[in-house]
C-alpha cells in the first residue's frame, strides 16, 4: 500500500514519520520551504527519549508521484481548501484511492464528499500531543498517538483492513472502527469543550474549576455540546462521558486547547471550523447553548481583531 500525507507538521508529521521509520510505503506532500528543511535537516521527531531523524520520501504540488492507494489529510481546518487543490492529483492518478482526513470536528466533509465524492472519504481522527518545535522539529509531548478510522456507512471493510495491515509496524496504535461516526463525535465534544472553555476563560481547565462557579461551568458547557451531538445521533456513551467530566472538571489540570495556544500568540485559529458549526448546528436544532454562544463570541471578536492587525 501507497501512501500519500499531506502536511509533515505535528500530526501528518508523527504518524506519517513514524509510518515510514517502520517501513512503510509512505509519502509527504509539503509545500516547498518545508520540503527544503526536510531534505537539509531530515523530519526529526524529539521526545523524552531523544531524537529520531527520517529521511521521507517527499512530493510537491508540481511533482506529486503516485500513483497513491490512501491519501491521510493532516491540515488545519482553515487550509482544507488548498489541501484539497493539492491532492486532487493524486485522488485523480487512481480511482480507488481514498482520502483519511484526521481533522477535527465535522464541517470538513461536506467539503471533500463534494470534491471526491462520499466512498472515497474515511472517517478518520487521531490523538497525538504534537507540536512544531522552533528549529522545525516535531515535538512530542505525551504518550504514543493513536489513528482511528473507518466506514462512514459504518461497519467494517477490506480497504480499511488493508490499512490497518499496512501501518500495523508503525510505533503508534492504528485501530478500524465499525463505528466511526460515533467516535468522531466523542472526540469532537470532549476537544470542542476543551477549546471554548480556554479560549474564553484564557485559562487551563485547573485554573477554571478552581474558580467560583468554574465547574459548573464547565460541567454545563459539556452538557450544551453533548445534546447537540445527541441531536445527530451520537451523544456520548457511558465511558466517554466520564472520561470528558473527569478531564475537564480536574482543578490540577493544566490542560489547554491547541486553540488557545494558538490564540494567545496570535496565530489562526480552527474557530468557525470547530465552535462556529456547533453553534450552526444547536440552532438548526432549536437549542439553547448560552455558554458555547459565549465562546463563539469571544473567537468572532479575536478573529475580527486579528484581521484588523494584519490589514
Amino acid at each position: 500500500m501507497r501512501i500519500l500525507v499531506l502536511g509533515a507538521g505535528g500530526t501528518g508529521g508523527f504518524f506519517g514519520g513514524r509510518a515510514a521509520q517502520a517501513g512503510v510505503d509512505v509519502t509527504f506532500l509539503v509545500r516547498p520551504a518545508r520540503a527544503a528543511l526536510l531534505r537539509e535537516k531530515g523530519l526529526r521527531i524529539k521526545t523524552g527519549q531523544g531524537m529520531d531523524v527520517i529521511q521521507p520520501r517527499l512530493a510537491t504540488a508540481d511533482a506529486p508521484g503516485g500513483p497513491y492507494d490512501v491519501v491521510i489529510l493532516s491540515c488545519k481546518a482553515y487550509d482544507l481548501d488548498g489541501a484539497i487543490e493539492a491532492i486532487r492529483p493524486a485522488m485523480q492518478q487512481n480511482p480507488e484511492a481514498v482520502v483519511l482526513p484526521i481533522l477535527n470536528g465535522m464541517r470538513h466533509y461536506d467539503a471533500l464528499d463534494a470534491a471526491f465524492g462520499k466512498q472515497r472519504v474515511l472517517g478518520g481522527l487521531c490523538h497525538v500531543m504534537a507540536t512544531m518545535g522552533p528549529q522545525g522539529e516535531i515535538v512530542i509531548m505525551g504518550p504514543l498517538g493513536a489513528i482511528i478510522y473507518g466506514e462512514r456507512a459504518g461497519g467494517t471493510s477490506e480497504r480499511c483492513q488493508a490499512l490497518r495491515k499496512a501501518l500495523e509496524p508503525a510505533a503508534f496504535e492504528t485501530k478500524p472502527s465499525d463505528d466511526i461516526n460515533q467516535d468522531i463525535w466523542e472526540k469532537y465534544i470532549f476537544l470542542s469543550t476543551l477549546a471554548a472553555a480556554t479560549c474564553l476563560m484564557r485559562g487551563s481547565v485547573g485554573e477554571i474549576v478552581r474558580s467560583t462557579g468554574g465547574e459548573p461551568f464547565m460541567r454545563s458547557l459539556l452538557g450544551e455540546i453533548d445534546r447537540i451531538a445527541q441531536g445527530h445521533g451520537h451523544g456520548m456513551r457511558p465511558k466517554a462521558e466520564a472520561f470528558s467530566a473527569g478531564m475537564l472538571t480536574d482543578s490540577a489540570s493544566g490542560a489547554t486547547a491547541s486553540m488557545f495556544r494558538d490564540l494567545r500568540q496570535g496565530g489562526q485559529i480552527e474557530g468557525e471550523h470547530l465552535i462556529g458549526d456547533l453553534v450552526q448546528r444547536a440552532d438548526g436544532l432549536g437549542l439553547q447553548v448560552p455558554y458555547l454562544r459565549a465562546a463563539y463570541v469571544h473567537i468572532q471578536v479575536y478573529l475580527a481583531q486579528r484581521a484588523a492587525r494584519q490589514g
